[in-house]
């Protein structure tokens, strides 16, 4: 029997997208896109999602890429612009789920230095959760296992009475390898109807 929903933030509860900040600093968006490909890519960002820090992190990669030492300071200092707030649909989903009487968890890749952010966007509904773990705070990183052990050991979760909702496949093979129930988080309605059919 199902228990608790477990969801990862971006993607699923907000919309993050570098973009949103570099759109407005770069003139050429072949040039932006290639700075995101190339120089602040998702690999490593990963770093900073694993709690290496933003500081350091900075230091690093603008040494390596001078040319861009500002672009590179701004994934620091302007980081809230990359927020793009909540996602309507998957929040109506948690608070659908929170009225049905499930326990609601959070399981993220996020940075500790930037996570207040995320819960400022979450609002009142930050206090629907019963646990949150990120991976910045543990330095340790979706898809390995050891996060979503911490989750469930944490919080005294029986893995095969939890739903995990994330929008990575590769995240969602590591909860169902833990005998966690997987759900890819790809298109609102199909995702209900595949929630609705585990709870039965």
């Amino acid at each position: 029997m199902i228990k608790n929903i477990i969801f990862d933030f971006g993607g699923v509860l907000l919309d993050w997208n570098p973009r949103y900040l570099y759109k407005d600093y770069f003139r050429d968006g072949r040039e932006m896109e290639h700075f995101l490909a190339d120089v602040c890519t998702p690999e490593r960002n990963s770093e900073l999602d694993c709690g290496f820090p933003f500081a350091e992190w900075v230091r690093k990669y603008r040494k390596m890429y001078p040319e861009y030492s500002e672009a590179i300071a701004l994934y620091h200092t302007g980081w809230p612009k990359m927020l793009g707030g909540l996602l309507p649909d998957g929040a109506a989903l948690l608070r659908d789920m929170k009225s049905a009487g499930y326990a609601i968890y959070g399981l993220t890749n996020w940075s500790a230095e930037t996570i207040c952010y995320a819960y400022e966007a979450f609002g009142d509904m930050k206090l629907l959760f019963d646990g949150i773990v990120v991976s910045g705070e543990e330095k340790t990183l979706k898809p390995g296992p050891e996060i979503y052990r911490i989750l469930l050991d944490r919080y005294g979760l029986k893995a095969d009475e939890c739903v995990f909702l994330d929008d990575s496949r590769k995240n969602i093979k590591t909860a169902v390898a833990l005998g966690i129930k997987g759900v890819l988080y790809d298109n609102a309605l199909r995702v209900k109807e595949e929630l609705s059919a585990l709870l039965k």
